[in-house]
C-alpha cells in the first residue's frame, strides 16, 4: 500500500470472524458520509476506508454476513494510517487470546494518530496493554468484566466514548466507545475534530440521526433504564412525565395521577424503580437539561424553567451535584460550535 496523502486521512477498521457488523459498517459509513458533505462543500473528499484482517479474504460477521477485507494486517504499512478502530464482536474472546495480535496493537500504537475500539473491541486494546493508566469504557455488559480484569484501567462505564481531542474529557490518541451504536458517535467526534462541529452536525443530518451525542453522555437514556419488577402500575406515568417536566411534579401530584396513596406510591415506585420519585424525577430533568443546552438553541434559564428547575441556580446546584460542572461549563464543553480545522 502506497503511503497516504498529506490530505487524505487512512481510516481502517480490524474485522475478524463473528464480529458485530455494525462496529464497522457505523463508524465507516460516517467517514464516508463526510467525504459526501465535503464534497457538497466544494471540497475533496478526506477520508479513505480500508478492512484488515489476518488474510485479504472474505470474514463472516455475527449477523452472517461476509466483509472483504481489503488487505491482510500484516502487509499495512502503519505509517500510512491516521485512525484504527478495533470492532467487538462474539468472536472477541478468541482475538483475546491472539498474543500476535496484541503485539500488532502496540506497534500500531506507536505509529499512528488515533487507535480506538468500538464496543467490545475494548477488551482487545485492553489485552494489548494500551488502555492501561486511561480512561476507557466499553459495552455496558462488559464493564465489570473490565475492570475486574484490567484494573490499571480508569473506567468509565457510563458513557458513550472517551474520544476528546483537546485531551481535556478523554484521551486524543487511544480511546474506546460503549455499545455498537457508539461506535456511530465516535466517528462523529473524529469528524468534528477534524472539520469543526458543523460538518459533524451535516454528517448526523444526512444519516438521519437524532443529534450527535457528545462522549461524556451515558450509555443509558433514564427513560431506558431496567425497571425492577413488575411497572404495570407505573406505566402511564412514566410515558407522561417525559412532556410535562416544567409542572408541579410532587409526591402529592405523581401519587394522584397514579392513583394510589402518597404512601402507597412511594413504596411501589422505590420497589419498581429502585429509586425514589423525587431521585427519578431530578434524573430525567438532569438529562433533558442536557439535550437542550447541547443544541445552543435555549438560554440556561430558559432551560431550567422548561425542565422544571425554576431558576438557574437550581439547575447549577443540581449540574454540579449530578455531573460536577456547571450549566455554562457545560456547554463550553459540549455545545461550542466548532473546533478548529485541521
Amino acid at each position: 500500500m502506497s503511503a497516504q496523502t498529506s490530505d487524505t486521512r487512512l481510516i481502517v477498521c480490524y474485522a475478524y470472524d463473528e464480529v458485530m457488523s455494525l462496529d464497522i459498517v457505523g463508524p465507516l459509513q460516517v467517514f464516508a458520509t463526510a467525504n459526501d458533505e465535503l464534497l457538497s462543500l466544494g471540497r475533496a473528499r478526506t477520508y479513505e476506508n480500508m478492512v484488515v484482517a489476518d488474510d485479504a479474504a472474505p470474514v463472516k460477521t455475527s449477523c452472517g454476513i461476509r466483509l472483504y477485507a481489503d488487505m491482510a494486517l500484516r502487509d499495512l504499512d502503519l505509517a500510512g494510517v491516521d485512525t484504527l478502530l478495533i470492532p467487538g464482536g462474539n468472536g472477541m474472546p478468541e482475538r483475546r487470546k491472539d498474543k500476535a495480535l496484541h503485539q500488532w496493537v502496540r506497534d500500531a500504537e506507536k505509529q499512528i494518530a488515533r487507535l480506538g475500539s468500538v464496543c467490545s473491541g475494548a477488551l482487545i486494546l485492553a489485552e494489548a496493554g494500551v488502555l492501561d493508566g486511561r480512561m476507557a469504557t466499553t459495552h455496558w455488559s462488559r464493564c465489570d468484566e473490565m475492570a475486574r480484569d484490567f484494573p490499571k484501567i480508569k473506567m468509565m462505564g457510563d458513557r458513550l466514548h472517551s474520544y476528546d481531542p483537546t485531551g481535556f474529557d478523554g484521551d486524543p490518541h487511544v480511546f474506546t466507545s460503549a455499545g455498537v451504536t457508539a461506535g456511530i458517535d465516535l466517528a462523529l467526534a473524529i469528524v468534528e475534530a477534524d472539520f469543526g462541529r458543523n460538518l459533524a452536525l451535516s454528517v448526523a443530518r444526512r444519516l438521519v440521526m437524532f443529534l450527535k451525542r457528545p462522549g461524556g453522555q451515558a450509555q443509558f437514556s433514564s427513560y431506558l433504564i431496567p425497571q425492577k419488577g413488575a411497572t404495570a402500575r407505573l406505566a402511564g406515568l412514566l410515558a407522561w412525565l417525559p412532556g410535562h417536566l416544567e409542572q408541579d411534579l410532587s409526591l402529592d401530584v405523581l401519587a394522584g395521577r397514579a392513583g394510589m396513596t402518597p404512601r402507597t406510591f412511594s413504596r411501589v415506585f422505590a420497589r419498581d424503580m429502585g429509586m425514589s420519585p423525587a431521585r427519578y424525577i431530578e434524573r430525567i430533568r438532569v438529562e433533558a437539561a442536557r439535550a437542550l443546552l447541547q443544541d445552543e438553541a435555549m438560554t440556561i434559564a430558559e432551560v431550567a424553567t422548561l425542565c422544571g428547575f425554576r431558576h438557574p441556580e437550581t439547575l447549577r446546584r443540581t449540574f454540579q451535584r449530578h455531573l460536577a460542572v456547571s450549566p455554562q461549563e457545560y456547554v463550553e464543553r459540549f455545545a461550542r460550535k466548532s473546533l478548529s480545522p485541521v
